[in-house]
Parts: C-alpha cells; structure tokens; sequence
C-alpha cells in the first residue's frame, strides 16, 4: 500500500496545454438531484467544474436545475421529467441515452434517490456507457438493490469508478460494517480485482483500491469533512478529473488527495466546525494556482 502524496498528484495532473479548447478537457454527463435533495447536484457538478472538466451537463429535475443555474452558471442543463417521489422519472432513459453518447464520462446518483426509478437508470446507462463511469450515493445504492435481486454489477464498456462510504460498502459487498472495518484494505482490494472498478472506501484515512491491486491511502483531510455534501463535491471531483483524460484508478486517487488537503486549508481558515463542503472548492483553487495547474 502506498501513501498518497502532493508530487504523484502533480505528476499526474499536467499543465493545460495553451492550444486547447473545452473538448480538449472532456464532457461530463451528470445525473443527479431530486427535488428533496437540490444541492447534492449542484456541489458536484462544482466540483467537477473547478478540477478541470472542460462541459459539464447536469440532467435533472427542474427544481434542482432552478437552484443550480442561479449558482452556477457555467454549467449546461438537461430537463428531465419528475417522478413521483420527485426525482428522475425512468422514462427519461431515451434523452439521457442520447446524451450520454457525447459523453466521456458518465456521474450517477448524488441526490437521485434510492428508488425504483434510479435503479431502472443506473441499470440502462451505465450499460450503455462507452467511457468512464462514476457511481456515488444512491447510484450506488441502486447497483447495490440489483447485486441483491441477482443481476451483476451494471458495467460500462470503460472503467467504473465507485466511492462508498462503510455503509454502502456493506450494501454493495454484503459483508458487515464490522467486518469492514476490521480489514478495510483487504475488502477494497478484494472488490476491486473480483469486479473490475476502482473502488474508494471513504473513511478517516480513504483507500483507493485499482483493479490491478494496486492500493493507495490517503492522509489528508479532517473531521470538518464529516458532514452532507463533502461526498457530492469529491464525486465532482473523481468525474472532473476521468473527463480530463486522467486514467480511472489516478483520478480516483488524485481526486481524494486534493479533497482532502483543500479541506485542511479550509479548516485552518474557517475551523472544522465552521467550514462547509463548497468552502473547500476556493481552497481548491489555491493549491492548483501554486503548482501552476
């Protein structure tokens, strides 16, 4: 296991290149939000915007649309219709296929909901995904419902990437929280290499597990972490990241770290208990303008 450091991130992460345009740095899918949960999509379309990613497309419903146009305006939106429990209708599976084919990455499930309207999405597009797919929260929790009904795990034509907390990681593996937590490298290596993907387990210290066995951890970040929405912007993050052309398993990672010491820095500023998650997108952009990123 390696510890993850500030010179693998910027070997990994090179300058922009002064002929280059918005394609140059990916398209971003985002499908996301619900009307009971608004900001999760907007925090990681944030995120995705503010690493890199060159057009970010949030489809959603029009109340988190509404909100996340008012915020942030350089991101495109897709209108999606509403179902019942006020997320993402799955009869909007059509337009979001159509989308999704001008993609390069594919982000599911912060905000979603954990319904039967999710499931039938995360089912059909991740399996019709031609490039990279992140899964966060209740897309997660989706691929999750499906393992347990006896389907496989839904799988792109390019890499998956998935960043559970304990909790989803016991839904998605079937083990216990206990037994996680007592072997919490070998369980993300062992998932890892049995379904392909790269996994990060989220924690005080987040592994990130490569399908290949390689294992990373992490040592930035704190407590002030510890509350809704910081999994949203990391999401934004990893996708941010894949759409700039970083391999799966180096965008996880470099995503974690660059969480994690944004986070410090806001910490040191507004203390752990002040700070909130897009607190940490200014401190962000300190640490890329410093590496000359």
């Amino acid at each position: 296991m390696e510890h993850l450091c500030e010179e693998f991130v910027f070997s990994c992460i090179a300058p922009r290149a002064q002929e280059s345009h918005k394609g140059s740095y990916g398209h971003l899918l985002e499908v996301a939000g619900s009307r009971r949960y608004r900001g999760a999509a907007g925090l990681a379309a944030e995120g995705a915007l503010r690493t890199g990613a060159g057009i970010v497309t949030l489809a959603s419903v029009e109340p988190v649309l509404a909100a996340v146009a008012a915020r942030l305006p350089e991101c495109c939106l897709l209108p999606c219709r509403e179902s019942e429990e006020g997320g993402i209708h799955a009869g909007e599976a059509d337009n979001l296929s159509q989308a999704l084919q001008k993609a390069a990455v594919l982000l599911m499930g912060p905000g979603m909901g954990n319904t039967t309207h999710t499931q039938n999405l995360v089912r059909r597009l991740v399996g019709e995904a031609r490039g990279t797919v992140v899964l966060d929260a209740d897309g997660l929790n989706a691929a999750a419902a499906l393992m347990a009904a006896g389907e496989p795990l839904p799988r792109p034509a390019g890499s998956l990437i998935l960043t559970p907390h304990p909790g989803e990681m016991s839904r998605l593996s079937g083990l216990t929280m206990a037994e996680i937590a007592a072997d919490p490298a070998g369980t993300a290596t062992r998932f890892a290499a049995q379904w392909g993907c790269t996994l990060v387990l989220k924690g005080h210290r987040t592994l990130i597990a490569a399908p290949d066995g390689r294992l990373w951890q992490n040592t930035t970040g704190n407590a002030g972490l510890s509350r809704g929405g910081s999994g949203d912007v990391l999401a934004g993050m990893v996708s941010g990241l894949a759409a700039c052309g970083l391999p799966a398993p180096e965008a996880a990672a470099c995503a974690v770290w660059l969480h994690g010491a944004a986070a410090d820095r806001t910490a040191g500023r507004l203390g752990q208990y002040g700070m909130l998650p897009h607190d940490i997108l200014a401190d962000l952009g300190e640490i890329f303008a410093e590496h000359d990123r």
